[in-house]
This record gives structure tokens, sequence and C-alpha cells, in this order.
């Protein structure tokens, strides 16, 4: 029986958003990252891709499983 493992994707928030537009704070919120250095692991989707690429300066990608 084989089991579907879900691709996900680790992401760090390096920067704080003090400075930040609205549109950007609110796409890190989008990701859950409330505070500098959270890590969070979230599924390696299209959405959750753009919205990384939105932030990219922000944040890290720190892990991606296949």
């Amino acid at each position: 029986m084989m089991v579907a493992t879900k691709k996900t994707i680790t992401i760090r928030l390096k920067k704080g958003t003090i400075a930040c537009p609205p549109k950007q704070r609110a796409t890190i919120n989008g990701l859950g990252l409330k505070r500098r250095e959270q890590v969070r692991t979230l599924e390696n989707t299209p959405s959750v891709r753009g919205m990384i690429k939105k932030v990219l300066h922000l944040v890290e990608v720190v892990a991606e499983t296949r």
C-alpha cells in the first residue's frame, strides 16, 4: 500500500515587517508568520509559492521536501 506524502516547504521570516507596505505585511500574515526568525512548514502549492515570491526579500526557504 502506498502512502501519499504531501510536498512541503519550510520558510523562515528573516526580516521584520515594520517598514513594509500593507500588502506585503498581509502576505506575511497569510503565510502564518508573525515575528522575526519564526519558521513555518507549509504545503507546497502554487498559491503558497506565489506568496513566497512576492516577499522573497523578507523570507528564506529553509527546506523543501518532495
